[in-house]
């Protein structure tokens, strides 16, 4: 197993730790910190596996931070709907 791997899964051993700890912010502070943590991670796994295990890492990491996914497309999806000259 290459050392990505292994450090993918201690990024997700992580993740799963901080979210059982209770949190006065809902979690976002920790959640800023894997996405800054993971987004190398997963650039990492997908130069030395390639794209298909790359996609799976970002699924899986896509599941755990789901919220931040969530407003981030309901975000995205505003902005498409009102277009860029409304602001």
């Amino acid at each position: 197993m290459s050392a990505s791997l292994v450090a993918v899964f201690l990024w997700a051993i992580a993740a799963n730790v901080l979210a059982m700890i209770p949190s006065r912010d809902n979690h976002w502070t920790r959640a800023y910190l894997l996405i800054g943590v993971g987004l190398p991670l997963l650039v990492w796994v997908t130069v030395q596996n390639g794209p298909w295990v790359g996609l799976l890492v970002l699924v899986a990491g896509m599941s755990m931070l789901r919220w931040p996914v969530l407003f981030l497309w309901r975000w995205l999806r505003g902005r498409v709907e009102r277009g860029p000259a409304d602001g």
